[in-house]
């Protein structure tokens, strides 16, 4: 009689996942001409190799300039400084992302406003976006989540009317392209993150992708300490910053992931049609968020799914995923919460006197924040899973179906 394993049976999958991050010899050659080079670190500031790392991505993704930086974090730190955020400015950003995409404004003693999500991608509601605009508000910062690039057609209207700056959040959408456009080159500027679990990754790292020539210049100098040098020192002011430079190092391993990112790209989002295709035909309840059709490069870094607790005999989405995890296959649920509940984003106005207006002693201690979207995603309805899990064979990914498959099976013995 089958049996969940978490209750003694046997699990469908024993057998790891593929590993993350991949290498080969592309990076040991990178990191090899570094090392001989002896010219590790990130100064003087730029390298030749940060330079040509910078060419190829900007010119993989459609911007004239990319500009590598220490961390995804600061990157949209130096984002809003070049963009000229002053004390107090709004920056409106959905409510579920990283901490980060609302930390980058606070950091600049800007103030983030929450906006709700579309329920077809979970990305920035425009509508929402625009009914939070004020006189303060000064920059949005669209985030592509998961496996969906934002609206930017409905959101650079808006913020042209209104005269903003955006800023993309592309920290899971290495190589997305929408109506033929890469992320990162539609808004303003563009953030990206190599952290180790990017779809890029230099182990920590980031980069800023702009077309704009002032804009290049002011972020090369807020990398760089605030140094005003040859190439970067064609505006006015002195900004005050300090040392975001990322290292020879990093840039070596990132040489080796730009050499196979088509390769990879194209692989991810094959994997991902072909998961959606198996659990589409095996399992009620559970589907994939629609690809938008103008989306023209997938990049599926997350692929997420809504979860209906109705085809799951009831049961919380939650006791599903522990369910799961002991089937061998290890999918998350609030993956993200709403930016107001998240422990980390602890902002509080005597270290941030700009928030007091707005949120009271902080941002966790407001009560009137409503995202019902986001707030159900996190809660109730959203499935993660990370793009390792479509690294590796097609019978993987069976394997995966199997599992939930299983437990929707067997959900009336979880109740």
């Amino acid at each position: 009689m089958e049996k969940l394993a978490l209750f003694g049976g046997t699990p469908v999958r024993t057998e790891p996942f593929a590993p993350w991050p991949t290498f080969d010899d592309r990076e040991r050659q990178y990191l090899a001409a570094a090392l001989e080079s002896r010219r590790w670190g990130g100064y003087p500031y730029p390298s030749p190799m940060s330079m040509e790392f910078g060419r190829r991505f900007a010119e993989y993704h459609g911007a004239k300039y990319c500009l590598p930086a220490a961390n995804g974090t600061v990157t949209l730190e130096i984002a809003l400084h070049a963009a000229g955020l002053k004390a107090g400015d709004e920056v409106i950003v959905p409510a579920l992302t990283f901490a980060a995409t609302a930390a980058a404004a606070v950091r600049q003693n800007g103030v983030p406003v929450f906006v709700d999500l579309e329920p077809r991608n979970y990305c920035m509601d425009p509508e929402a976006f625009e009914a939070a605009i004020t006189p303060k508000t000064k920059a949005v910062i669209p985030v592509h989540l998961g496996a969906s690039i934002a609206d930017m057609d409905r959101i650079m209207e808006i913020a042209r009317k209104h005269g903003l700056v955006v800023i993309e959040d592309c920290a899971h959408a290495h190589g997305g392209q929408w109506r033929g456009q890469g992320v990162g080159s539609i808004g303003d500027m563009g953030s990206f993150s190599f952290q180790s679990s990017k779809l890029m990754t230099s182990g920590e790292g980031g980069c800023i992708t702009t077309s704009d020539d002032i804009l290049r210049q002011k972020c090369m100098s807020l990398i760089n300490c605030g140094r005003k040098e040859p190439g970067y020192d064609g505006f006015e002011e002195q900004l005050f910053t300090g040392n975001y430079r990322l290292s020879d190092l990093q840039v070596a391993v990132l040489m080796g992931q730009m050499d196979r990112l088509d390769e990879v790209t194209a692989k991810r989002a094959e994997m991902h049609a072909y998961f959606k295709q198996v659990l589409h035909a095996e399992v009620q309840g559970l589907r994939v968020l629609d690809t938008d059709p103008r989306t023209t490069r997938l990049s599926a870094y997350q692929t997420i799914m809504k979860f209906d607790s109705e085809a799951f005999a009831g049961i919380h989405r939650d006791r599903f995923l522990e369910a799961l995890e002991k089937e061998g296959v290890d999918l998350d649920g609030p993956f993200y919460i709403p930016l107001y509940h998240i422990p980390i984003m602890n902002a509080t106005s005597d270290e941030y006197p700009e928030l007091r207006a707005r949120y009271g002693d902080g941002i966790l201690s407001a009560t009137d924040i409503s995202c019902p979207v986001a707030e159900k995603a996190a809660y109730e309805e959203a499935v993660w899973m990370h793009y390792p899990h479509l690294s590796g064979t097609k019978k993987d990914v069976e394997d995966i179906v199997a599992a939930i498959a299983k437990v929707q099976r067997l959900a009336g013995d979880l109740r």
